[in-house]
């Protein structure tokens, strides 16, 4: 699948973090049923994957790091998974 950008659709999300929170930078992507938020803090880059309709797939979580963190975040990334949801963490 590919990993749309699709942050204009979502600016009141976007608004709404960046005013209540430490992000400097909020993207919100699509991959197929997947809605993926890519928020960078000051000291960490979080990714949050969402599907409402299943689980999140290793596959996925592996597209998304490879697309949106650097090879040196790749490395060393944590994940956690929940049922339809998946957070990957990684130090800037």
């Amino acid at each position: 699948m590919k990993l749309i950008n699709t942050t204009n659709s979502y600016s009141r999300l976007v608004e709404n973090q960046l005013l209540n929170t430490d992000a400097k930078l909020i993207k919100v992507y699509s991959l197929g049923r997947t809605m993926v938020v890519y928020t960078e803090r000051p000291n960490m880059i979080e990714i949050v994957l969402e599907n409402k309709h299943r689980n999140i797939q290793d596959a996925e979580i592996t597209q998304v790091a490879d697309e949106l963190l650097n090879e040196k975040q790749r490395e060393i990334y944590t994940t956690i998974k929940q049922k339809g949801l998946a957070e990957i963490s990684a130090k800037i």
